[in-house]
Order: structure tokens, then sequence, then C-alpha cells
């Protein structure tokens, strides 16, 4: 580039930067835009951290990879002229002064630690779009009236742990859970700068934020399919898990007659069959899943006496979970009978459903109206800590396309410009929002 051609280049930034802060001083609404290729260099750079030879990434909580990947996300922060602290939970959290400071804060951003064999874009898009927003206002010098805070949840993966512990729901019993990284979350917590401690003084109470606005991706199909650009969040859906325990009798398989056995495995093949026959009875969006099983003693000349599997119920109809479970329930009463088994249903989590904002989801929409996007309102099929926050202020999420509808996969794939698009939604989201009275 030549000095003439840089000159201009230069000319024209500045330019554009004044014209922002002439329109702030005025009261328009200026169209600020984000830098995508820069956001997009980022999610590149992040991916370095916890990377596999087959293209996935292994960023599991409190791993020396996520420990790495959240010193890199720390220096973008700083980047982006955010004051920057890790509360005693381990979250990272990046403020940002508003003109009045007596009004509450507006929180966005998501996680960035994966599954194991994860792809680069879930939790990645969210936290380094919220990065990258607050790094254009900067830029442009804008001074949004509410005080703007971006957070990065740690453990999201592994049970929404950061945000439990925002929303003061983090209890005792999960400090002694073991998480992938072969971790407690007690000395997951400590590894990655938390302080278990102080942890009563990272509870924010009901009615304390303006808002709390997640970009992610879809983690399904539908948009691309749909060919649309934005999906406006509805809602997160309730997670119920059980584990399923059938209790038969183990017995030699070459001695014991068809019709004398006790097979727990048999019976769970019905349950399975029984638990979709259930869930797809009723019209809905609602979804079951039997997604682990181990037979006992498991051995191939053995009946197998002993079957634990797990049984997992979305929607977001918590009554209609219930209705479900109950069904299912009865289902299970009468195989053992039939069978000549035992079943037992142990409660293991309950994530109530959280419904989206409708004043959130107007702003969303309209946001990505402006930028000449297409919409669409659905539900989030998959758990995220903005259902957490929904339990102590107004919420909102912004879902962009997952090509193929694959994640938690080395396969996992949003477009760049599908990234921008998003960025750009979730930074007029956040003007509209810091202009609104929530």
């Amino acid at each position: 580039m030549n000095r003439r051609v840089f000159g201009l280049s230069l000319l024209a930034t500045s330019t554009a930067v004044a014209i922002n802060r002439f329109a702030f001083a005025f009261g328009s609404q200026p169209q600020l835009r984000v830098n995508g290729a820069r956001l997009n260099e980022h999610l590149t750079a992040l991916s370095e951290f916890g990377k596999n030879p087959q293209g996935s990434v292994s960023r599991v909580a409190y791993s020396e990879a996520d420990r790495q990947g959240r010193e890199y996300v720390l220096g973008l922060m700083r980047a982006a002229k955010l004051d920057v602290s890790i509360d005693a939970a381990g979250n990272l959290v990046g403020r940002r002064a508003g003109s009045n400071n007596n009004l509450k804060p507006i929180l966005f951003g998501s996680h960035i630690d994966s599954v194991p064999e994860g792809g680069n874009f879930d939790g990645d898009v969210g936290s380094l779009g919220a990065i990258e927003v607050a790094q254009t206002l900067a830029e442009n010098k804008v001074t949004t009236r509410h005080p703007l805070e971006v957070i990065i949840f740690q453990n999201e993966e592994g049970g929404l742990i950061g945000s439990e512990a925002v929303v003061g729901q983090l209890s005792e019993k999960e400090f002694d859970l073991v998480n992938k990284s072969g971790k407690t979350v007690r000395d997951g917590i400590k590894f990655i700068g938390g302080d278990l401690s102080k942890l009563a003084t990272v509870k924010r109470e009901k009615g304390s934020i303006a808002a709390y606005l997640e970009l992610h991706i879809e983690q399904g199909g539908t948009l691309e399919a749909e060919r649309v650009d934005i999906g406006v969040v509805e809602g997160i859906v309730g997670i119920n898990w059980w584990d399923v325990t059938i209790e038969g009798f183990a017995n030699h398989a070459g001695t014991t007659a068809m019709n004398n056995r006790q097979d727990a495995l048999l019976a769970a093949a019905k349950f399975i069959e029984a638990v979709n026959r259930v869930v797809t009875s009723v019209p809905g969006r609602q979804v079951g899943t039997v997604g682990r099983i181990q037979a006992q003693p498991g051995a191939p000349n053995v009946i197998p006496g002993k079957v634990v599997c797990s049984l997992e119920l979305r929607d977001l109809d918590a009554a209609k979970i219930q209705m479900l479970y109950q069904e299912i329930r009865a289902e299970a009463d009468q195989i053992a009978k039939s069978s000549r088994v035992a079943f037992n249903f142990k409660a293991l989590n309950t994530n109530n459903p959280a419904p989206t904002d409708p004043r959130i989801r107007a702003i969303i929409d309209q946001s990505a109206k402006d930028l000449g996007l297409t919409t669409k309102q659905m539900p989030s099929g998959a758990g995220h800590d903005a259902q957490d926050m929904a339990r102590i202020g107004p919420v909102g999420m912004i879902f962009i396309p997952s090509i193929g509808g694959i994640s938690h996969s080395p396969k996992e794939f949003s477009r760049p410009q599908d990234i921008e698009n998003g960025a750009n939604v979730l930074l007029g989201a956040v003007m509209k929002a810091d202009r609104a009275n929530l």
C-alpha cells in the first residue's frame, strides 16, 4: 500500500468515527458494524488451543488447553478496552462504564470450553462476538447509557457451572463432581483463578441486570434448511435426566430356556422403543433420548442381569415433560410385569425451561431486519447459560446457521458471513436494549 492510498484509508476511517460520534451526540442511530474479518481471525486463533489432528478441539473446562484459551480471550478483552477481572467462580468479566452508572448493566457473552472432540464454533462465536461488539464500541468511542459487561462463563458444557454461580444456584454437592479434565469442580475453579471461599460475591440478585444477550450457533439444521439468516430464540427447553436401572437375573445363556429368562437387556430394548413411541405420540417439538446403556455382567454367554441406561426429556413446557415421564413410567411398569424385571428411576438433573423476554425478542428481530436479514422465531433445543440468567433478568438469544445442523463434532461449521451477521445483530440489539426501558 503506497502512502497516498494509506492516507486515504486512514482519512476514511477517521471520518467514519467522526460521523458516529456526531450521530450519538445528536441522538440519532448510527449504523455501526463489527469488523467481521477480525472476528473470524480471532475464532481461528482460539481454535488452536486444544486442537486435535482431526481438526476438532478438546478444550474441556479446567484443562490446560482451557487455561491457555482463557488467557488468549483475556488479552482480547483488554484490547477491547474492557476492565477485566476473574470472579470467584472463575468467570471472565469485562466491564465498560456507561454514561449513567446508576443504571443496571447489560450483560452479553457465552463460553469457550468445549466437549471432548468438539467443534470450533459452539460458545466461541458468542464469546468472541461479544468481545468484538465491545471493541467496535471502543473504536468508535461510543458510550452507552447502561454499563456493559462481557461475561465468558466457565464450564458451560459440564453443567452451566459458571452461570449457576452467578445466579446463586451452584451448590456444595456440585463442588466434588469430576469434570472431563479429571479435576473436580472445586479444584478446577481454583485452577482457573477462582476462589470458592468468596463464591457469595459472585451471586447477582433477581432484577439486578437490565438484560442478558447471547449469540450462538443454532446447533441444529433449521436455519440452513429454510435459508433463514437469524434465529430469534423463543426460549430454552427444559432438560430432565434420569438414570434408569433394570434388574433381572443373570444366568447361563446356553442352559436357560427362553421362556425362563429374566433378561434385563431385552427389557431395556423394549423400554427404549417405548420412550420413542410415547414421545412421538403427541404433537409438539418435544424430544426424548436414551443415549447411554450398560449391560452387566457384559459377557456373550451370560444373560444380562442388570442394565443401567439414561433417559432424557426436553421441551419448552415443564408440564409436558412431566406428562411424558409419567407415561414412560407406566410403560416401564408394563414391561417389568411381562419381562419379570424391576425398574428403578433416579432423577439426576433438572434444568427448567427458560422463555426469553418478548421485548428482547422484538429488539433482536428488529436489529436483524435493520440489516436486511431474515429471521425466524424458534426454540433452543440445547441448553445455554441464558437459561440460568433468565432467573435474574430478561434474556434473549440470537442464533446463526450451523451448516448441516452439525454440532459437538469436528464437522461443526458456521460460515464467516453468518458469524459476522450474528455479531452485527448482537451489536444492534445491545444498542437498542440500551435505549429501551426494560
